[in-house]
Parts: C-alpha cells; structure tokens; sequence
C-alpha cells in the first residue's frame, strides 16, 4: 500500500509540475499543458480504477467488487485446490508411486517398533507354562527358568519381523492389498472438509486483504504507465 501510495503520489507531482511548466515556461506551453494533463489524467483514473477493485465509492456502479463477490472467490479457491491439486487421480497416482519406488507412505518400521514385546513373550510363556510342558518347567524353577531366553527371543522376533517386512513376498502382498484409489477418495473428502472449514472463516474483509496481498504491491506500475500513456498522447495532441 505504501509503495502505491509513493508511486501515484510522484507520478502524480511529476504530472503537475509539468502542467505547471506549460503555463510558465515560453516554450511549447500547450504542449507541456497537454502532456501535464493527460498524464495526470491517465494516473488518476488508473488510480481510481485501482481503488475501485477493492473499496466501495459511492455512486460508482462496480466499485469494491472483490470485497462484494467474495464468495465466487471462495469458491473459485476451492474449485482451484480441489480440481488442479488434490484430485483423487493425483493422490492415487502419489501413492502408487511413492510404493513403486520403496517410499514409506506406510511406516512398518515404526509400526514394528512400537509392538510391546515384553508381551509377546509373556504370552509365550503363558503358552508353555498352561502346556504338557508346564509340570516339567515347574520341577526347574517355573517361568524364572525360562528368563534367560527372554532377549534373546526378543532380539530374534524384531529380526525375524523385520525381514519379514522387507521382504518382497510381503511387499507384493502389500501392494496388492493396499487399495490406492479408496485411500485417494478418503484423503480428498478429508482435504474438502479443512478447506470447506478454513474457508468459512474468510470474510469480506479478509479476502480483500488477501487479494491486496499478493497483486496491491504491482498495481502501482499501472499508475506510472497510465501517467506515462497518457502524457505521450498529451505530446502527439500537442504536437499534432
């Protein structure tokens, strides 16, 4: 905003100044008149057109059309993000590559470490303990017989679980199994719903901030063009 403000504002001064001129200097003064006025009529109006896009003026039908039609910009956000970003073609093909080419979209690492073994074990001796086992165990101290093999077996059954994962049997059958297309849908009318949801929160007022944000800061060039424009039809109407 500031620097729209210095751009008009100097295209603007320079304008007067020139018109200034025409009614002072011996030389050409309709010609630096002419020049001073078209240039100062292009800034403003490029000026006022400017302002027009983002604030309401009175009597002036169109004038504040981004704050007035923000719901077709909210739509059109969505149709945007929906149609050209987070389609389920995009999101299935996403998936399928990244499982081609060994990318995690499933940690099993993870999933591996987080399984209590401490219970495995547990389990297996309760197995052993409540089998024709158990009485023989019992004459040899019981399940405090059987602690020595508890890291072990618990170093074995990581290994064994993680080859298990690796492998490209278990890859294959995963492949198989993992239904991209249903994962896509899934992911895209969860996505719909946050932006459906942050969308709601936009108002008039933040749209218009928004759009100011990313093109405010360029519209000044079209001041200085407009000055500049106008001021060359000003030298050929001069000249002419």
């Amino acid at each position: 905003m500031k620097k729209l403000l210095n751009q008009s504002f100097l295209t603007n001064f320079i304008s007067l100044l020139i018109i200034a001129a025409g009614y002072v200097s011996p030389f050409y003064p309709e010609t630096l008149k002419a020049i001073g006025f078209f240039a100062f009529s292009g800034a403003i109006t490029n000026w006022l057109a400017i302002h027009m896009l983002f604030e309401k003026v009175p009597f002036l039908y169109g004038s504040g059309i981004i704050p007035a039609r923000f719901e077709e910009f909210k739509a059109s956000i969505k149709a945007l993000m929906m149609q050209q970003f987070f389609t389920v073609e995009n999101i299935e093909q996403f998936i399928e590559t990244e499982e081609q080419q060994g990318g995690k979209v499933l940690n099993l690492q993870s999933l591996l470490s987080a399984v209590d073994y401490d219970k495995v074990y547990e389990g297996l001796v309760s197995s052993i303990m409540a089998s024709s086992f158990g009485g023989m165990l019992l004459m040899m101290g019981g399940e405090e017989a059987l602690l020595p093999l508890k890291q072990p077996f618990t170093e074995k059954m990581q290994h064994t679980l993680s080859e298990m994962v690796e492998s490209e049997r278990f890859k294959h059958a995963l492949q198989q199994g993992l239904n991209a297309h249903k994962i896509g849908e899934d992911l895209t009318g969860k996505i719909e719903m946050v932006i459906d949801r942050r969308l709601s929160e936009l108002t008039p007022q933040l749209v218009k901030e928004m759009v100011q944000s990313i093109i405010k800061q360029h519209l000044g060039w079209l001041v200085v063009w407009g000055g500049v424009f106008g001021g060359v039809l000003g030298a050929i109407f001069g000249l002419a």
